[in-house]
């Protein structure tokens, strides 16, 4: 497919079909796609909760009430809801995770190998936690860029979607314990087919000019 006509059709949907439903197969294949998203030194620092049935959908829900209560019907009627979260700091257990799990995937030729890939991830967390003093902020710029992968994904795919920042962190946090798993609520992500009704399907795309974006140096 070409990827620039898919980016030229897909758009944020306003409005789902609850009546449809994306197969199972091709959401795992979603999934397989956003677990294979690209980090800053492969560090991962996420986790996602999947809201795939009514009861789910409306647990994430809750958090969509007051000046947030527009986006409700988005996450109600998807095919499927997902909660991108950031790891609110990165531990040593994580970094202990992710090396064994590069070792288990056969990236290391010898325990040198392994020892530099260690060190060098370790330094990088303490570079941005101590002397940059935003690892929460470093962390979810990747979240940010798997929401990126997930979205063309879906265009790819032929299902639409739409990023929502605004819900209630206070709700869902304590909804889903996220605190106790040192996570934080980054952006919700629903999924499915857009109803006829939905009134963005039909505007046109709208974005700045080249001229306005970039400059050759």
């Amino acid at each position: 497919m070409d990827l620039l006509n898919v980016s030229k059709k897909r758009y944020a949907t306003k409005a789902y079909d609850a009546s449809q439903k994306i197969p199972q197969e091709q959401f795992e294949r979603l999934l397989e796609i956003l677990r294979l998203t690209p980090s800053s030194i492969n560090i991962q620092p996420w986790h996602f909760f999947i809201a795939d049935n009514q009861t789910a959908k409306e647990r994430i829900a809750k958090a969509l009430v007051g000046k947030y209560a527009y986006n409700a019907p988005k996450v109600l009627d998807s095919s499927h809801t997902i909660l991108f979260c950031t790891k609110a700091d990165i531990s040593e257990q994580h970094l202990e995770k992710l090396l064994h799990q590069d070792d288990h995937s056969g990236r290391f030729k010898d325990d040198q190998a392994k020892q530099g890939q260690k060190d060098s991830r370790t330094g990088y967390v303490n570079y941005y936690r101590n002397e940059k003093g935003d690892i929460q902020r470093w962390a979810e710029n990747q979240t940010f860029i798997a929401l990126g992968q997930t979205l063309l994904a879906a265009g790819i795919e032929g299902i639409d979607a739409t990023p929502i920042g605004g819900f209630d962190e206070t709700i869902i946090t304590e909804e889903l314990g996220l605190a106790e798993k040192g996570l934080i609520p980054s952006v919700l992500l629903t999924l499915g087919y857009h109803s006829d009704h939905d009134f963005n399907a039909k505007l046109p795309k709208s974005r700045l000019n080249k001229e306005d974006l970039f400059t050759k140096l």
